[in-house]
């Protein structure tokens, strides 16, 4: 058995945790956001026959791709991250696994677009319990000076979720169509559900820096107007939310992008883009996360201003790859922004931990998916649904290349938010320690 680390010394009474026992959680937990992303992004490989089959505009698309998902994920997050706080974090992550798993699966029964839009309630409504309690679990089993770099292999379960969503998503659907693609992605994730349960151990709030929670959990108004009061806090999560918004509203919709302007078949689609995003996204992720964790050692604030100069150097790529005429030129123009996409990702999850008291970590980390997932993946596909089809009188096909490119633009809003945050970053985490 490997003995604990130093800092299991300084939480009196602690059970001891071994390394295998951090490895096992991480592994575990990132499994559980691979599937929770991957059963939400498959729909977007599916955007094409559902349309087909129902008759569709791309404001219902956009509906059932952001909306439809993202109001039940966001709003219910915060009553559970409110209970992961008091008890057992691990049961959370587990039947929230055990509820999208089964509710992805229904989507392929739908016959009709409002059936198809209750199931994707439904998997919202389940995956609103696993990034909170994850993050906690994660926060307290890695130290601070790690957790950026943790947290952004944490996030690299985005990638691979985005790889096997697309990737099985165009393959299957093309094969055996796009209800069997729900089937075959949602049943996997009871399984995991169970590893998670007799697998995850719990660890002791505080662990990973000797601290232990002063006090029980506090009440959901004074954990707000903490998060709102803290500079840092308030404009981190502004800048997530805003980068929420153009990936959510990107990445929905670059599938159907390739398939109707640069008219890619779905099997075509899925393996290129599931590589992009899923291998190149994924490198980009855990990059982005040890490039913070060493220049946040440095100074605190140097982190988050590499983030802002990053995302503002890449918009005029991800203008040029929408504009590109070729496919090949498109995807190529496409690389380096995917490769930095997710700079921000895995950091933004580890600050939110820093800045938070012991007893407010999951109610932090749930206001924050809130924001990112009510206004990001709530209204980011929507706004480019309806903007392709504000455009489509003008522009015709090219109506969905324009309402990409506008909403690429918006990461400048996002850079100013990270580069407040940089400044008020030191204060924060000394305010988060006192507490």
């Amino acid at each position: 058995m490997t003995a604990p680390t130093p800092t299991d010394a300084g939480v009196p009474d602690a059970p001891r945790v071994t390394d295998g026992a951090r490895r096992t959680a991480l592994t575990l937990l990132f499994f559980a956001y691979v599937f929770s992303i991957t059963d939400r992004q498959i729909v977007s490989i599916l955007f094409q026959p559902i349309k087909a089959e129902f008759g569709l505009s791309d404001t219902q698309l956009g509906l059932l791709g952001g909306l439809a998902f993202g109001v039940f994920y966001a709003t219910l997050g915060i009553p559970i991250a409110l209970v992961a706080d008091k008890g057992r974090r691990r049961e959370i992550v587990a039947g929230s696994l055990a509820i999208f798993s089964a509710m992805t699966a229904l989507c392929g029964m739908a016959q009709s677009f409002w059936q198809l839009v209750l199931a994707r309630f439904g998997v919202g409504i389940g995956e609103a319990g696993v990034n909170p309690a994850s993050h906690s679990i994660i926060a307290d089993y890695y130290p601070p000076e790690r957790r950026s770099t943790v947290m952004s292999v944490l996030a690299m379960g985005a990638n691979m979720g985005m790889l096997i969503g697309l990737i099985v998503g165009g393959f299957v659907s093309q094969a055996y169509g796009w209800r069997a693609a729900f089937l075959v992605v949602g049943l996997p994730g009871v399984i995991l559900a169970v590893l998670v349960q007799l697998f995850l151990k719990e660890p002791p709030r505080g662990l990973s820096e000797g601290r232990v929670a002063k006090s029980e959990a506090p009440p959901l108004g004074q954990s707000l107007g903490y998060m709102w009061r803290n500079r840092a806090m308030r404009h981190l999560i502004a800048g997530s939310t805003i980068c929420g918004v153009v990936t959510y509203g990107l990445g929905q919709w670059q599938p159907t992008f390739f398939m109707r302007v640069h008219e890619m078949p779905a099997s075509q689609v899925g393996v290129t883009l599931g590589l992009l995003f899923g291998g190149v996204g994924g490198v980009g992720a855990l990059c982005g996360g040890w490039l913070t964790d060493r220049l946040q050692n440095r100074r605190a604030a140097w982190g988050m201003w590499m983030i802002a100069a990053v995302m503002v150097a890449m918009i005029p790529l991800h203008v040029l790859a929408f504009r590109a005429e070729s496919t090949v030129a498109s995807l190529a123009l496409f690389l380096l922004p995917v490769f930095t996409s997710a700079f921000y990702l895995g950091p933004s999850l580890a600050l939110v931990q820093g800045l938070a008291p012991l007893r407010m970590r999951s109610i932090s980390a749930a206001v924050k998916m809130l924001c990112m997932n009510l206004i990001g993946l709530g209204i980011g596909p929507t706004v480019v649904g309806v903007l392709s089809d504000l455009f489509e009188p003008t522009y015709g096909q090219d109506s969905l290349r324009m309402a990409l490119i506008v909403m690429s633009l918006l990461p400048i809003w996002a850079a100013v938010h990270f580069y407040i945050c940089g400044r008020n970053l030191e204060a924060g985490l000394a305010k988060a320690r006192e507490d």
